[in-house]
């Protein structure tokens, strides 16, 4: 059994989820590393201090539930439960088809829903309460998000899930809370970039020198941006925070 706080990342295989494991393992947290791809998990897992990989498809809720409760058998424990996994795809209002629209809410908003449940109902039983953090984006939170249109709809459902669960979990000294990217450097921001450039018919430069543009603090953002405020998120200084949607965009949104 662990003696570390335990925390799991989905979508950690790369990205902010990546920077968020390695992150809470620096910070002394002992973290699985899950990922629908089951390699890029186990690099990650092998070059932070703690941690342990694990493949997992947040669309499924049955596998969802079967690594939770394998998680609490095999550590004895569940403290941290992120649910970052999310997925993006640029088109036209008017052009995405109805197998995108579902896809994009099975990952980004089904996902968090069924890992939220299954997670809370392991807390709940372990009676040590707990912390569940879910990344959302800044197009939770405004409209202008061009040709995302079924991103943004999933995005806003994860703030009002977020604050949903909040409620109903507190009694059980569960906290949840959300983060809210802008615009960060990642493999889904290159495939973004090259998308919103052919839909404009521009370049990727000039649609990232647009995105920096829009970003008070003049910067693209890192995934360790995101990974530090999920870490205060998941420590004891925001012990009385919850039912909030952290923006992390250099002020690329302010509300």
């Amino acid at each position: 059994m662990n003696t570390s706080p335990v925390a799991v990342v989905t979508g950690a295989g790369s990205g902010i989820g990546a920077a968020i494991a390695t992150e809470l393992s620096r910070r002394g947290h002992h973290v699985i590393v899950a990922d629908i791809n089951l390699d890029a998990a186990e690099q990650v897992a092998t070059s932070i201090y703690s941690g342990e990989s694990l493949c997992l498809d947040v669309t499924d809720p049955e596998a969802v539930e079967a690594a939770v409760q394998g998680i609490v058998a095999t550590q004895g424990r569940l403290d941290v439960w992120v649910s970052n996994a999310g997925i993006s795809k640029m088109q036209r209002f008017i052009d995405i088809p109805p197998a995108d629209l579902t896809r994009n809410f099975e990952v980004n908003t089904y996902g968090v829903f069924y890992c939220g449940q299954s997670a809370a109902r392991a807390m709940i039983g372990l009676g040590r309460g707990g912390i569940i953090i879910n990344t959302a984006s800044m197009a939770a939170k405004q409209g202008k998000a061009p040709f995302l249109a079924d991103y943004v709809a999933s995005k806003f459902a994860v703030l009002g899930l977020t604050q949903a669960m909040a409620l109903e979990l507190a009694p059980h000294q569960i906290r949840v809370n959300s983060v809210c990217p802008g615009f960060v450097a990642t493999p889904m921001q290159t495939r973004e970039l090259a998308w919103e450039a052919e839909l404009r018919g521009t370049t990727p430069e000039d649609v990232k020198q647009g995105w920096i543009n829009d970003t008070p603090l003049a910067r693209l953002q890192t995934p360790e941006d995101v990974a530090k405020v999920v870490a205060f998120l998941a420590s004891d200084d925001a012990a009385f925070l919850t039912g909030e949607a952290i923006s992390v965009n250099g002020g690329a949104f302010m509300d």
